[in-house]
């Protein structure tokens, strides 16, 4: 009769696979989870652009001057497109008339901005700022003016533009 002897307990032969399961299963996790914090920070940052190149349009619509007129008016438009672009085109000429007729210089300053909203390449932000004018060799004492907008954001060619501003009361 032969004497069986019993095998040898071969913990690799189990522990070798589930390993590698293991592994394949964390790496996959690992690539989901970067996924989707990507896409996270895609958002958020799309979020601070739009803010802040909503905020930066304003600081340019409340700063102009009869003395750089013509860059300040390309800072506008450089910085909007569809209606809006339209609109500050169609008063370009009355704007510079009047900036350059009657030496003002206004400077605007940003005081608050804030996201409303972001759908896809369409956001919408809220923006406070103001303008101290004046009138360059005026006696008339300088104005403040203080303005709220209602921006309609569109990303163009992944640089956000202000499509539509609002003044609100």
């Amino acid at each position: 009769m032969a004497v069986r002897t019993a095998r040898p307990f071969r913990p690799l032969r189990i522990i070798g696979p589930a390993l590698v399961v293991l592994i394949a299963a964390l790496l996959g996790a690992a690539f989901w989870i970067g996924g989707d914090l990507r896409e996270a920070q895609t958002a958020a940052d799309d979020r601070g652009a739009a803010v802040r190149a909503a905020g930066a349009h304003a600081v340019d619509l409340l700063s102009v001057s009869h003395q750089s007129v013509d860059a300040d008016v390309k800072r506008i438009l450089d910085t909007s497109t569809g209606p809006a672009r339209v609109e500050y085109t169609g008063n370009l000429a009355k704007l510079k008339e009047t900036t350059v007729k009657n030496k003002v210089v206004q400077t605007g300053a940003l005081r608050a901005s804030g996201l409303v909203s972001l759908k896809g390449n369409t956001a919408r932000v809220m923006v406070v700022g103001d303008a101290v004018i004046r009138w360059e060799g005026s006696k008339s004492a300088p104005q403040e003016r203080f303005y709220r907008w209602n921006m309609e954001m569109t990303k163009v060619e992944g640089v956000w533009l202000v499509s539509k501003a609002e003044l609100v009361l």
